[in-house]
């Protein structure tokens, strides 16, 4: 938008390829910053009450790995409503949507894809089986399009900013619909998850000028990246913070954590402009952030990976040297994979990305569903499948509960696929998943009912965890470099000649199966070059 000084998409595109450590598709990259200013003035529209300038324009606030003139100076890029942006968007959008015929299906479970293996490799997606939570029926969505928009799977890890909900349901239904998923091994860690619960605190707050100290007291970012400093990319940041922490020089009694101050900023700013964190971390962590300084730690945050799909959301899978779109299976936001964020993404990146790719597969969608059409006949094979395993779950009667299975799940994430990664560690962490995916034979579920029977809705989501948790680890183990969100001690550089390429899993009773796909190094259109692959420093 350029409300807070000079700035072009180019720039935009630069710093997200640049951000994506050259693993970012550049023809989606170009979408995405080419549309960008467009959905944001759409949600204006709509009346999200962004925060203003003095001239009551859009305020726009610094965030990692943001600049102007490729490289050359930091910029205010990201759109902002206080530090409360996603949940501004979320009840604008809600809102809105009433003014439509749009009809929501509250408190359903959404189980499997129904898909029509006839129509050819990877079948057609005839749409979703569901449960309903309240009175325990069992249903058929039968539709021309599925848009799968089932988040991320933080909840794979001990300690994560994401809600409980986000379990990854969708990748996992793709993984059992025989299809593959895409760049597991990068899951992003956030820099400034509150110790203890894992709150974020927003990149807002480096943005409006807080920054990190060790136990010295030292500004320790500027040893990590010296022009960027606390804006560097995310994934420098959480390594510089390990490494602190590593070395001797984490806060507190048992070194653990790093300190967020805040307390220098002036309290009308915080007031205006970081509400929401100032009343988070007096509940979640007792700090005044106007007097002290927050206690923070790298926090499993977003993942790359999910569902590939091309710029306008449709599925793809991969036959050969080519790829296969699956007819009626559309993905956006963190359960896709475009992929835009490569091997790391940007902070607000992923709201406009939520905007930009679900505008694209609504269009493409409405390129082809034509209204008041006749679905075919369901047949059997769509979903007995689907109902077999929702049986066994809910009459199962191991002996291990979902939560011992999960706290082994967490623990095993955490150790073996954290911010620093070894093949020795991921080898036993494959193992150890591989033991705990072959233990949700012997789960235990107290409740046999059908309503509001949450013990068996956790063991459906633990599987969905524990599903894509094998295809993060195995990714990782397989690519012998370290780029973005991956960091390999063993193989600490980057390898552009043999690992410039999407990881693809596929997952079986056997287990993983890998295989890849080229990234796009070439733009959209003419009138941009491309960027070709450097080294990324900040």
């Amino acid at each position: 938008l350029g409300n807070m000084g000079e700035d072009d998409w180019r720039w935009h595109m630069y710093d997200t390829v640049k951000g994506s450590d050259w693993l970012g598709d550049q023809d989606a990259i170009e979408y995405l910053v080419r549309n960008a200013p467009a959905a944001v003035y759409e949600l204006e529209h709509w009346g999200v009450p962004f925060s203003r300038t003095p001239e009551g324009k859009i305020y726009q606030r610094a965030f990692g790995g943001m600049t102007r003139n490729f490289g050359e100076a930091p910029i205010q890029r990201t759109c902002a409503a206080a530090d409360r942006t996603g949940h501004a968007m979320l009840h604008t959008m809600y809102g809105q949507s009433l003014n439509y015929d749009v009809e929501f299906f509250i408190e359903y479970f959404a189980l499997d894809l129904m898909m029509d293996s006839d129509s050819g490799v990877g079948g057609h997606c005839r749409g979703v089986t569901a449960w309903k939570l309240d009175d325990g029926t069992l249903h058929r969505f039968q539709a021309q399009a599925t848009i799968v928009a089932t988040g991320g799977f933080g909840r794979a890890y001990l300690w994560s900013t994401s809600a409980h909900s986000c379990t990854g349901d969708g990748g996992a239904m793709a993984l059992r619909a025989g299809l593959p998923l895409q760049d597991m091994e990068f899951v992003q860690f956030h820099p400034t998850g509150m110790k203890g619960s894992g709150c974020l605190v927003t990149e807002g707050a480096r943005g409006e000028g807080a920054f990190l100290t060790n136990a010295a007291g030292e500004r320790f970012m500027e040893r990590y990246a010296p022009v960027a400093k606390d804006l560097a990319s995310r994934d420098v940041v959480s390594r510089a913070m390990t490494l602190e922490m590593r070395e001797g020089r984490g806060c507190g009694a048992g070194g653990d954590y790093i300190e967020l101050h805040l307390e220098h900023l002036d309290p009308k700013l915080l007031e205006a402009r970081l509400p929401g964190i100032t009343e988070t971390s007096r509940i979640f962590t007792g700090v005044d952030v106007r007097k002290a300084p927050i206690p923070i730690m790298p926090t499993a945050h977003y993942t790359m990976g999910g569902i590939p799909t091309d710029i306008h959301g449709q599925a793809l899978t991969r036959v050969g040297d080519e790829d296969r779109a699956i007819p009626g299976l559309f993905s956006v936001g963190e359960a896709a994979c475009v992929s835009v964020h490569g091997a790391n993404r940007l902070g607000s990146n992923s709201l406009v990305d939520l905007m930009v790719s679900g505008k694209a597969a609504a269009d493409r969608v409405a390129q082809f569903v034509k209204a008041g059409e006749g679905q075919p006949e369901p047949r059997p094979a769509w979903s007995e499948a689907h109902l077999d395993r929702f049986d066994r779950r809910r009459h199962a009667a191991g002996a291990t509960p979902a939560a011992e299975l999960r706290r082994g799940m967490q623990t095993t994430m955490q150790a073996d696929a954290g911010v620093f990664r070894t093949g020795d560690a991921l080898e036993a962490g494959l193992a150890k998943l591989e033991d705990i995916r072959a233990g949700v034979a012997d789960l235990t579920i107290a409740d046999h009912g059908l309503a509001w029977n949450t013990d068996l809705s956790e063991a459906l989501e633990l599987e969905n965890l524990i599903a894509q948790s094998v295809a993060t680890v195995a990714g990782a183990l397989a690519r012998t470099e370290s780029r973005g969100a991956q960091a390999r001690e063993d193989f600490p550089e980057r390898d552009d000649v043999n690992w410039l390429k999407h990881t693809l899993v596929w997952l079986g009773d056997a287990g993983p199966r890998l295989g890849d796909r080229p990234v796009q190094l070439a733009p959209l259109s003419n009138d941009v070059a491309s960027i070709p692959p450097k080294p990324r420093v900040y």
